[in-house]
Order: C-alpha cells, then structure tokens, then sequence
C-alpha cells in the first residue's frame, strides 16, 4: 500500500463511517443529478469518491474546511472524467436486425487453400533474398531490425529489400487488385 493508503487508514480522529453517515445522502444525492439520472454512473462516482475520502482521511476535518464541500467536489471532478473518458472512446453500434446477410461472412476453405496457392505462386516470382525478407517481415511478424538478425543483413537492407519485393508484387498484381 502506498503512504497515503495507510495514513489515511490510520488516523485516530475521522472515521470513514462517520463520514460516510454525514454525507453519504447527499453525496449519492448529487452524483445522480451531475450523472444525468444514471444511477450505476452515480454509484461508480460515489464509490470512487469513497475511496478517495478513505485515502484521504486526514484532510476531512472540517477545521480544514468543510468536509462536504470536499466530497462534492472530488465527486465533481470524477464524474468529468468519467464524461470526457466516454466521449473519447468511439460509440458502439450494434449490428442492423435485418438477418444474417449483412454479417460478416468467413471466407470458405476452398477460398483461402486459393489464396494460398496465389500467394506462393507470387512469392516465387521474387528473388529469394527478397522473399526470405518477406517471410521473416510478414510471416514471422518481426521488426526490420529483428528480421534483420535473422538474416544476417543490416536494418536499411530489410527496408530496401521489402520496399523492392513490395513494388515488384504490385507490379505483378496489377493495380485493380490492389486497389480492393
């Protein structure tokens, strides 16, 4: 436990319960109103705001100022945090009711045993230092530098090899698949 964790723990003057059976009313109170009604956002707001009171302790002596002003105010900020951290991360949307056509399909075995076979096939037509960077690059999902160890060869040399292997599949693909 860090220092404040035990500090606060251990002051012989303020006791949680006392604090919580002040101010706990008034505090879920107002986590309700700043969480728009929500009342699983409000008791995440209230239970965090607990923990920190906890860890602070010492501080909530109201001749440190008032100790309500304190939890709301701690419970303020979380609940911010918690509207900021909600904006930030993308909506999720849910998948349209209109049956199983619009899923996502997995490609059949008979598509990726040809996928195979192409891909083998167009890796034979690159030289084969540029292959063997391919397949440490892409197959052995290694760095430059680690595929470079592998084979012996510098870091700019992986890079070159691999911009060259690249150019030359595309080349050979030809741009409308490339494109897909």
């Amino acid at each position: 436990m860090a220092a404040s964790e035990t500090a606060g723990a251990a002051m012989p003057g303020v006791q949680l319960e006392d604090v919580v059976r002040a101010h706990g009313e008034a505090l879920h109170a107002y986590a309700t109103r700043l969480t728009n009604g929500d009342r699983f956002a409000a008791e995440d707001v209230v239970q965090e705001t607990w923990v920190r009171a906890w860890r602070n302790l010492d501080r909530l002596t109201e001749n440190q100022g008032s100790v309500r002003g304190w939890l709301l105010r701690v419970a303020h900020n979380i609940a911010v945090d918690q509207h900021r951290s909600r904006r930030a991360r993308p909506t999720e949307v849910g998948l349209p009711d209109q049956g199983l056509e619009h899923a996502a399909v997995a490609p059949s075995t008979h598509d990726q045993v040809e996928a195979k076979i192409v891909v083998r096939a167009m890796l034979e037509t690159l030289s084969p230092a540029h292959r063997a960077t391919v397949l440490e690059v892409y197959y052995a999902d290694r760095t430059a530098v680690s595929a470079a160890k592998a084979l012996g060869v510098p870091p700019g040399t992986v890079k070159s090899r691999l911009h060259n292997a690249l150019r030359t599949l595309r080349r050979a693909v030809g741009p409308e698949v490339v494109a897909a």
